[in-house]
Formats: C-alpha cells, structure tokens, sequence
C-alpha cells in the first residue's frame, strides 16, 4: 500500500527487530493502549495479534524510514466493516502530517475494497488521538463505558470514531 510520501507493508519477520526498536521509543505511551506492544512485550504482543485471522498488521515508512505501525482490525465483510487500530509511531512524526498521509493511504485501500465503514476506538484518555480523529473527519458516535480491560488493567471507556464510505473524500 503507497500514499503521499508513505507506504505500509505487511507484517513480517524481517520487519521485527526495527520495529520492536521504534516501539521502544516512547515506553510511556504504552501505558494507554490496549496491548503492550513496548519492552517487554513486544514479541508475544506482536505475536498473538498479528496472528490472529481478522487482522491486519502494517508496518509503516516515511520514504525510506520505519516509522511505526497499524491495522486494519475486525475485518467483517458481512457488516463491510472494519477499525483502523493499533496504530502507533515514533515521537519525532507525532504532529508532522504522518498521520494524515497513513489514515488517507489505510482509508483508501479499506474504500476501494468493498469496505463501507470504518471505526476507530479510542481510549478515552488519548486526547491526542482523539483530535486526530476530528481532523480527518471521523463522526464521534458516543463512548463505550467500560469497555475493555487493558493490559495494565485499566477499565478502559472507549470513545467509537467512525467514517463512512460515502462521507470520505
């Protein structure tokens, strides 16, 4: 998958060490996800998730640079459904636009393959995230209490984002 100056490429074996090192980068930030995906976890995070059969792990570039990671998750053709989730990249390209130029290049791809909705569920505590979502033009649809046990054991509440086919441009 290619965008405006980014590409994402499946999960694999040979992207493993480049990308435990990049999650690495931020151990604090892992404190509001769902899974760890940081030291020490990384591997069995990495592991069971992306081995699992509706989901899709990417590992992301700037040009030629790693620059994180994200999914496309509950993959539901019945619903034409899916998330975009577990997304996550280096300090240095939080704010730069990378965002914008990966969610453009993911949304494009779920579209043109039969896709009709995307969701994003977000911790209630990521504002940052939150924001983002805003800025693409995701519709906030309401928060899900108590939605889900963190790895940390956080109850986490879960704010559901979601854009519609016909709504992206």
């Amino acid at each position: 998958m290619t965008g405006d100056g980014c590409r994402a490429e499946p999960f694999s074996e040979q992207h493993r060490d480049a990308l435990r090192a990049a999650c690495e980068e931020d151990r604090e930030v892992w404190k509001i996800y769902s899974l760890n995906f940081g030291p020490p976890d990384f591997d069995a995070t990495i592991d069971a998730f992306s081995g699992r059969p509706n989901i899709r792990t990417f590992v992301l570039f700037d040009g030629d640079e790693l620059a994180g990671m994200s999914s496309f998750i509950t993959i539901d053709p019945s619903r034409q459904c899916l998330e975009i989730g577990a997304t996550y990249y280096r300090p240095h390209l939080r704010g730069s636009g990378f965002n914008r130029r990966v969610k453009d290049m993911m949304l494009a791809r779920a579209f043109e393959s039969g896709i009709r909705r995307v969701e994003f569920r977000v911790d209630i505590r990521n504002q940052r995230s939150q924001a983002a979502m805003k800025k693409l033009g995701a519709v906030r649809e309401g928060v899900l209490r108590a939605d889900r046990i963190t790895w940390n054991g956080h109850v986490r509440d879960t704010v559901l984002f979601a854009i519609l086919k016909d709504e992206w441009s």
